[in-house]
């Protein structure tokens, strides 16, 4: 079981209310070798970051975590609130918190100073510091904090279009404001967790010299592929209510009550934009399948991290979960920055609202959240030899081991591929098919995995609050799929990576979707959650030169999801299906088996846009497994020993 602490869960049901916004929050190029000195076995790049330099080498941890705990300094804050005007005429909000005596006179300065951009209205921050309030911790030890309302939120005027090019060519001037108050000393560190996260990460690529450091918690790296559009389909349980809860907590706005005839005007407007210009019609484009929103374009593109890493060039700590709705992107974020800045990666056992607090923490040496990231800024920010640089490389939680493991990178240096392949009696071997092997048939209906852990991980562990067996167990979600188990394991089968599940089905319908689980399906039948994938066959072309291998086997591959790679789907036709597993840390033991769970559906997870929908509802699906369609899944396996850390 994933280590929790009573408080931290009791912390998130109390909170629920205020904490929805934020746990409902966003939402290439060429090949590469990210190995050590090419002896790892990975290649290419699985990503879409443009880089094409050489990752340094990265030398084995031997210092691991540090208990950093100086002493407070500042036992009280004062705030106030101030506006910035853009070139443009828009206003934006602005809180500034400074660290105060117990007097409560304010700090003199200048002081290093943290700043949050968020879009969940800072004023809810006052309460829940997550959400865009002033950190206790940086403020207790002599930072300034400023957290600003983007545009077309909170209490700042304009129109709010999620990361758009408007809002992000507001960043660097908010930078230039901060730098230009008397209680800044000129040095700046970016930190946020999630949409805040997000926003962090995208000013730290506008290179602005008074930017020190940065330290984002579950921020996003792939708007299309990470989230809203997994396998080329709709994210219905997460978009829909993210996009109207910061238009709901705009409505929330201070200068209701402070400045009435400014506070209505703001309200109505953002109403009204909501309807006609960004919220309703982004929904109702992707559901309808609208070429702009519905395939992979400059919309995603532009409020893609990942393809602004290039231009990030301060020291990283990125904080992510196994189960965070950016599982996939935070590893991929942290590749695509180690190549040209000091990065580092920690991944708990957490959904979005556990990692948002680093739930459990503190336990095997890995200090809590708000410690790490003060070392973080105390080294980066402040100029402080606090050993920040010597942190544990990577970190991960590894789910069957129930533990953190440090990693001097990711991916596993010591990962290699193995291939299982499906058998058409449901067995998991490493024998190929024989050659007149039958399939499996599973009704194509989109259904599937309601309860299910993509139901808790997928509301960003919102309904995960309520204690359904569901939640932990696949056994309910994978009822009506083709299962298939490994023997009992002899001994620890470690995995650690992305995995690929190669597919060869034919379908009675006109298009089709497939969902893969991943499980550890202990002795007494439970099936324990590890990841899962989607792919929609019209969807199923490959670019190799993006996609990733190890040891020259493709396990994670990348697909155009644009219009013009989309191919046909002829009832009857055998075609492979090349569908992404999101990455995973797991431990199989002794006595347990693993699970390939193949369906057609996984909800709220994704949904395909009608254009998808329609062709393939009531068909039967097989997944053949004969000598001539040998369907299987690639495992990045890496050698038991290496979790001796």
């Amino acid at each position: 079981m994933k280590k929790t602490i009573p408080t931290a869960r009791l912390r998130g049901l109390s909170a629920l209310f205020l904490l929805t916004p934020l746990l409902l929050s966003a939402c290439g190029g060429d090949g590469l070798d990210f190995g050590q000195g090419g002896t790892s076995g990975w290649s290419d790049l699985g990503t879409r970051a443009k880089t094409a330099q050489m990752a340094p080498a990265v030398a084995a941890d031997t210092t691991g975590w540090s208990d950093y705990a100086p002493e407070a300094a500042w036992p009280g804050t004062v705030s106030r609130r101030e506006s910035m005007t853009m070139d443009d005429g828009t206003e934006l909000a602005v809180t500034v918190v400074l660290p105060a005596d117990s007097d409560g006179v304010a700090a003199s300065g200048p002081l290093p100073t943290i700043l949050t951009l968020t879009g969940y209205n800072k004023a809810v921050g006052d309460f829940v510091p997550a959400l865009g309030g002033g950190n206790p911790t940086f403020l207790a030890h002599g930072y300034a904090h400023v957290v600003v309302d983007v545009r077309g939120t909170g209490a700042s005027d304009g129109q709010w279009e999620a990361f758009g090019e408007i809002e992000q060519g507001d960043y660097r001037p908010i930078v230039d404001w901060v730098v230009s108050q008397p209680f800044c000393d000129g040095n700046i560190g970016l930190y946020g967790v999630s949409l805040l996260g997000i926003t962090a990460t995208l000013t730290a690529a506008q290179g602005h010299p008074a930017i020190k450091a940065l330290f984002p918690i579950v921020p996003l790296a792939d708007g299309y592929r990470d989230i809203v559009f997994t396998g080329g389909q709709t994210n219905v349980g997460f978009i829909p209510l993210w996009l109207g809860l910061v238009t709901g907590l705009g409505v929330l706005d201070p200068n209701l009550v402070l400045d009435p005839a400014t506070g209505l005007q703001q309200t109505l407007d953002r109403l009204l934009g909501a309807v006609t210009n960004f919220q309703v019609p982004t929904i109702l484009r992707a559901v309808t399948g609208d070429p702009d929103t519905a395939f992979d374009g400059d919309f995603w593109r532009v409020r893609s991290p990942i393809e602004q890493a290039d231009s990030v060039q301060v020291p990283t700590f990125i904080v992510g979960g196994n189960m965070d709705i950016f599982q996939r992107g935070e590893p991929l974020l942290y590749e695509a920055l180690k190549t040209h800045t000091t990065a580092k990666l920690l991944m708990g056992p957490w959904n979005h609202i556990e990692a948002a607090f680093g739930s459990g923490l503190p336990a095997d040496g890995v200090p809590l959240l708000d410690q790490v990231a003060l070392q973080w800024f105390d080294q980066y920010v402040k100029g402080l030899p606090v050993g920040a640089e010597a942190l544990p490389t990577v970190t991960q939680y590894v789910y069957g081991h129930d533990r953190f493991v440090t990693a001097p990178d990711w991916p596993h240096p010591q990962a290699r591929a193995e291939r299982l392949y499906l058998r058409g009696d449901q067995s998991l071997t490493t024998d190929t098919p024989a050659a007149e092997e039958g399939g499996n048939v599973v009704l194509q209906q989109p259904a599937t995995g309601i309860c299910s852990a993509s139901t808790a991980q997928w509301t960003a562990g919102a309904v995960g609050l309520i204690p359904l067996p569901c939640f932990e167990n696949d056994n309910l979600a994978t009822l009506l799929d083709a299962r298939y188990d490994t023997a009992p394991m002899t001994a620890s089968y470690y995995l650690n990576g992305p995995v690929q599940a190669d597919l060869w089905i034919s379908t009675t319908a006109m298009n089709a979707g497939v969902s893969v689980r991943l499980s550890d399906v202990a002795p007494d039948g439970t099936a324990k959650a590890l990841s899962n994938g989607l792919l929609t066959a019209s969807f199923r072309a490959i670019d190799a030169s993006r996609s990733r291998t190890l040891d020259g086997e493709m396990i994670q591959p990348w697909h155009p999801f644009t219009a013009d790679s989309r191919l046909p789907v002829t009832p009857g036709e055998p075609m492979l299906l090349q569908v992404e597993i999101f990455p995973t840390s797991a431990m199989i033991a002794e006595g347990h088996r693993l699970r390939i769970s193949v369906g057609p559906s996984d909800i709220p997870h994704g949904l395909p846009p009608l254009p998808d929908l329609l062709p393939g509802v009531l068909g039967a699906m097989t997944i053949l497994s004969d000598a001539e369609h040998p369907s299987s899944v690639v495992l990045p396996v890496v050698p038991a020993s290496a979790l001796a850390n």
